[in-house]
């Protein structure tokens, strides 16, 4: 893959960046997986049971989801790649294990391929009940099961984490096509790429972050709230937040992915572009003016088509193939990739993935060459666990 980019957004002449002096930021990888039946391959609830025998070994490292057939893993954070990939990599062999214990696949599927042969049971505890009854709309039939994989990089606090976020709104659509690998849903071909996206939207507040400093943050918060637009802050669920619970910036815009080269090209093309960013602000300027409804399109656009169709360019207001998109991203995040050690790493899973295709593309072929969903269901296990 040809990696003499420009750093412009639009794609013109742009100054060579300064590089990143600062200390190494640190990264942290959420992924929330489906449970399958072996058998039949449709979701099953037997995420309790799963949960409980990984927890053995995993610890707090393995957690409930919204729906009993899910399960999520967390890594602890690191600002190291190669412990990343390492701490993935034992968390999906331990879920591995457990889940066959209870005649499961573990499956890392933005949506579910097959549909559940009975409604889907929420996960017994108090504030996922209370969310399936105040939202009852964006549960829809208790099958809507949505599964993604969220990046955490270390910051001071709030005013950092939200400084960084209103700088990466423009790149956050190409990190979102990616990462899309949902283009089948409960039986059918969505005709996009990630229909998580879709799905996930039904939920209050999901969507791009709004422009804010610290105290607009708390005054927006504390409004949703209190209106009852949400239950609580850990309900805001803008495609870049600040964490209530630990000091990073979190990046909501993925699918999870059965691929854990794509998962590490995601997290480390998020921490570089960060640590790129974060220096930014002590020479002066604004964040990126955007028009909303341009942003919008921009992820709608990376929902329809991923890496195989066009993408928005945002300053230009133009449709460009989504690989020149990826192509100035990985040169606008070059400084801190070259800062952390990953800049040739980040080179080499790109052409990988370039190669390989996206998530969505590599389902969708694993699909036609015998027309079964199950087949596309085996092959996502399979990747999944060879990891």
């Amino acid at each position: 893959m040809s990696l003499t980019l420009s750093t412009s957004p639009a794609g013109g002449a742009a100054e060579e960046p300064p590089p990143v002096t600062a200390p190494l930021m640190t990264m942290g990888v959420e992924e929330e997986f489906l449970l399958v039946d072996r058998t039949s391959r449709a979701p099953v609830g037997r995420g309790p049971r799963v949960i409980e025998a990984a927890a053995r070994t995993l610890g707090p490292f393995v957690q409930p989801e919204f729906f009993t057939a899910q399960v999520e893993v967390c890594t602890s954070p690191t600002s190291d790649t190669s412990a990343l990939r390492a701490d993935l990599a034992g968390l999906r062999a331990a879920l591995v294990r457990a889940a066959d214990d209870e005649g499961c696949l573990l499956l890392a599927s933005g949506t579910p391929v097959i549909p559940p042969e009975r409604p889907l049971t929420v996960t017994p505890e108090a504030r996922y009940r209370r969310m399936a009854v105040d939202f009852a709309s964006a549960v829809g039939a208790c099958d809507q099961v949505v599964s993604g994989c969220h990046v955490h990089v270390g910051v001071s606090g709030h005013a950092e984490a939200l400084r960084l976020a209103n700088r990466m709104r423009p790149w956050l659509p190409t990190l979102q096509a990616v990462a899309a690998n949902s283009p089948f849903d409960r039986g059918r071909d969505s005709g996009y790429a990630s229909w998580r996206s879709v799905e996930h939207a039904r939920w209050p507040t999901v969507g791009p972050a709004p422009v804010l400093d610290e105290a607009g943050y708390e005054r927006v918060a504390d409004t949703l709230v209190r209106s009852g637009a949400v239950l609580d802050r850990r309900m805001i669920y803008w495609f870049a937040r600040p964490s209530e619970h630990v000091p990073t910036l979190e990046i909501r815009v993925a699918d999870t992915n059965s691929d854990l080269d794509t998962v590490v090209l995601l997290a480390v093309l998020v921490r570089g572009l960060a640590a790129t960013l974060r220096e930014e602000p002590a020479r002066g300027g604004p964040p990126p003016s955007l028009g909303y409804r341009a942003l919008r399109e921009a992820h709608r656009l990376a929902a329809v088509h991923g890496l195989a169709g066009d993408g928005l360019d945002l300053a230009a207001g133009r449709r460009v193939p989504s690989w020149e998109l990826v192509r100035r991203l990985r040169e606008r995040a070059a400084p801190g990739l070259a800062a952390s050690g990953d800049l040739g790493r980040a080179d080499e899973l790109l052409g990988r993935l370039r190669e390989r295709g996206g998530g969505a593309d590599r389902q969708r072929a694993a699909h036609r060459r015998r027309g079964r969903l199950g087949d596309v269901v085996d092959s996502l296990a399979r990747s999944t666990a060879a990891a």
